[in-house]
């Protein structure tokens, strides 16, 4: 062997073995939507004391990690994101009511004495109205009380707990720890309380928490006035339940929050769904891998026999990855790890298609040389269609947010993991192969010493595709037409990322018709509600505004029809989120197609480039009005299959655009529609086997991924269907159209096809039979 393939062998083989060692000695951090459990976004507000600034926000996220503590949840997250707004994550929490109060209270924590009883409502206080200073709220029994100014706050506590009473008559009790000026505070305030006599209201001290009093114990009657309590700790008792004392604890112990808080968006999924998730997934990638797998070694023989081993080596180095970066594996994450699966396809074939050219060019001399000179010149196009994926993956990552960022993340590592399987960890073995001596006897055996059925067949009829150019373009137009009218007739099912509310979906004991759901809710007072169907049977209910009382109320109508009604997920996006998540989306999509315009601006002339663009945006309007015309959601999901199709798009075109520029600068003086045709003839193989591995994996997880990956396969299957159309009937067309009104002519040939060589001359049309024993120079296709 060379040393440059030593070295390959010993990298490639360096990589798997440390991502086996990571795969085995590290677990997935698992998303909650596969976890199961409440994710919640608060956003801090201004008050009339102070501005929710990034540094109010820092300091309400301690305050609320405090609080989380508090609650003893395992591995909860909190983080901040923007200048506003707190991620806080609690697996295994399926109901996030209480979590939700906690959280979300101001908690302006104070400490009042109690100046006697105030009149009811209806009744004259005596003396008046209060005087400055004093307020008047009610105790948790209901009784108004008259306070004075707060003598203490949160500040000056430094931590509570709930502990059982087992000294006294049962119950529990709340130790409340004080700090620095907190003690002394605490022993004037009791003094004064302990002057007035036993039972008298103004023995009491109150605990305001968010103008409420949370509790209003009594001093001790053995403590004598004017002594007041010592120590820096104290007691509150009155017979508090275990629930009671700890959520006292909890609050008092949480301090105050500098600035109030608004839920503006709250996800909930039962574990039951995300365990679901996870198998139906699992399933479709094993599936998926095992059809692509036989499919490249029908195809490829020897060679995609290779590449199958090198697709599940590429999975360990993805998930190896994943892992090390620490990354939270979500089910749109899923979906993306399986998905650039498929994506890993493509390299492998680039270099197959190539090596299948350079071995036919060169009459069968050389296996071994064949396929180190297509793996020499597929690298080009590998790396440009990867850029594409890469540039789609990257603005999910910093545009969106939540689930939609875990997959661009995991499509991101994929593609990578990809390019070193295809690029290493397959080359290794396969040029191995094509040295050994059986092979070499029987080079059919190999995969690139025959061109392919489907190639053998395409260029035999060498069919003139850009013959009716007008043709293939009034068939775009048309279909453009049809799915423009699906957008204005039909209409947006828009996501409640997009516009706000709350979906809850419910696991019934018998299936509900959704008819007859929408019948009752109707009924119960909420006749805008959209309910549906999924496939398991479950019924999803999608509203405007619900409050969580007007929830219970619609799972109590749907039991009376359906029987024990379950919550196994609950979604709500508050209206001004849903605004700015709308127009993020506009955002991303409006930056995507840009970073595609300067990307093919370097790359390809504009006449390349604006034919690439105009394809994109026909495949992007076909699959929005896809979805309208079939009523589907569109929401984050479905923005992360947008990108990725018009990653996908945008892919095909530049191969195909990169090989016309090469046939191209070997023949300038030859019509340009014939050699963009020749072009699409040569490429057409590359395209077909790359849509075919990608569709194996898409249509098994949009049959077995279950309804929450079912559309964002479909969308997927549609963009790749349209997108291969486009770029040979769409893209290619109109080129030849945009070049004939261009004054600029054929490229200059590159150093390698210049001087010549057995992959240039065939790939570029040259005539002639190459001559015998001229060595490899390394030229590209």
């Amino acid at each position: 062997m060379s040393r440059a393939l030593v070295v390959r062998a010993v990298l490639a083989l360096s990589v798997v073995l440390v991502s086996l060692y990571v795969a085995l000695t590290q677990s997935p951090r698992l998303g909650l939507d596969l976890r199961g459990g409440t994710h919640l976004v608060l956003e801090t507000r201004d008050s009339p004391t102070a501005k929710a600034d990034s540094a109010a926000t820092d300091r309400t996220l301690e305050v609320l990690r405090r609080r989380v503590d508090g609650l003893g949840v395992a591995e909860p997250t909190l983080a901040r994101s923007g200048e506003r707004r707190v991620i806080v994550e609690l697996p295994d929490v399926q109901d996030p009511q209480e979590a939700v109060a906690v959280l979300g209270r101001t908690a302006q924590l104070t400490f009042h004495p109690v100046l006697g009883v105030a009149a009811g409502p209806g009744e004259e206080a005596p003396g008046g109205p209060p005087p400055a200073g004093e307020r008047v709220l009610s105790d948790p029994s209901g009784e108004r009380l008259r306070l004075g100014a707060p003598a203490m706050t949160g500040a000056e506590v430094s931590g509570a707990k709930a502990a059982p009473d087992t000294q006294g008559l049962g119950g529990w009790y709340v130790t409340v720890d004080l700090r620095g000026e907190g003690g002394r505070q605490w022993t004037r305030l009791t003094g004064a309380a302990a002057c007035a006599a036993p039972g008298d209201p103004a023995r009491r001290v109150a605990i305001v928490l968010d103008d409420r009093i949370v509790s209003a114990p009594q001093v001790d009657p053995s403590v004598a006035c004017g002594t007041g309590i010592t120590g820096g700790s104290t007691q509150i008792t009155g017979g508090f339940g275990r629930g009671e004392a700890r959520e006292l604890a909890l609050l008092v112990n949480g301090g105050a929050l500098p600035v109030p808080v608004e839920l503006v968006e709250q996800r909930t999924v039962g574990p039951t769904l995300g365990r679901k998730a996870i198998e139906a997934s699992a399933a479709a990638a094993v599936i998926g891998i095992a059809l692509t797998s036989l499919f490249i070694v029908f195809v490829y023989r020897l060679l995609g026999a290779l590449a199958a081993v090198a697709l599940a080596c590429y999975g360990l180095i993805s998930y190896a990855a994943l892992l090390m970066v620490g990354a939270t594996l979500t089910l749109p994450g899923l979906a993306g790890f399986v998905l650039a699966i498929g994506m890993a396809v493509d390299a492998n074939v680039l270099v197959f298609e190539r090596a299948r050219e350079e071995y036919a060019a060169r009459r069968g001399r050389s296996l071994r040389a064949a396929y180190a000179a297509g793996s020499r010149n597929a690298f080009g196009a590998i790396v440009d269609a990867n850029i594409t994926t890469l540039l789609a993956a990257g603005l999910l990552f910093f545009l969106a947010s939540g689930p939609v960022r875990g997959f661009g993340v995991t499509l991101s590592i994929g593609v990578l993991a990809s390019m070193v399987s295809a690029l290493v960890i397959t080359r290794v073995p396969a040029e191995i192969a094509v040295r050994r001596r059986a092979v070499k006897a029987r080079p059919k055996v190999s995969g690139i010493a025959a061109p392919g059925r489907f190639r053998t067949w395409i260029t035999g009829r060498g069919p003139d595709l850009m013959r009716h150019r007008s043709r293939r373009l009034a068939v775009s137009a048309v279909m453009l037409a049809v799915a423009v009218s699906g957008i204005v007739v039909r209409g947006l099912n828009l996501g409640i990322e997009f516009t706000g509310g709350r979906v809850v979906e419910y696991a019934t004991a018998t299936p509900v018709d959704a008819e007859d759901a929408r019948a009752v809710l109707a009924d119960a007072g909420h006749a805008r509600a959209v309910v549906q169907t999924s496939g398991d049977g479950n019924l999803s209910v999608r509203v405007g505004e619900l409050t969580n009382a007007e929830e219970a109320d619609v799972r109590a109508a749907l039991a009376h029809i359906g029987g024990p009604t379950e919550k196994v997920a609950d979604d709500m996006i508050g209206p001004t989120l849903g605004d700015e998540l709308r127009r993020d989306a506009l955002i991303a999509l409006g930056v995507a197609v840009a970073a595609q315009l300067l990307y093919l601006a370097v790359r390809f002339r504009w006449t390349f480039g604006a034919a690439t663009v105009v394809a994109m945006a026909h495949d992007v309007l076909i699959l929005v009005g896809v979805f309208a015309w079939l009523g589907k959601p569109i929401d984050g999901i479905f923005l992360a299959a947008l990108l990725t199709v018009i990653g996908y798009s945008v892919n095909d075109s530049v191969v195909l655009f990169d090989r016309v520029r090469e046939l191209w600068a070997n023949e300038p003086r030859a019509p340009f529609a014939a050699v963009t045709n020749r072009a699409v003839l040569q490429t057409l193989p590359r395209t077909v086997n790359t849509g075919m591995g990608a569709l194996f994996i898409l249509v098994s997880l949009w049959l077995l991924g279950g309804d929450s990956l079912a559309d964002f396969a479909l969308a997927l299957i549609v963009g790749i269907v349209v997108g291969t159309y486009s770029s040979i009937l769409t893209a290619a067309p109109l080129a030849i159209a945009l070049q004939a009104r261009s004054t600029k002519g054929a490229p200059p040939p590159r150093a390698a096809s210049a001087r010549g060589g057995a992959a240039g001359r065939t790939s570029g049309g040259a005539r002639g039979r190459p001559r015998e024993g001229r060595p490899d120079n390394g030229a590209r296709v």
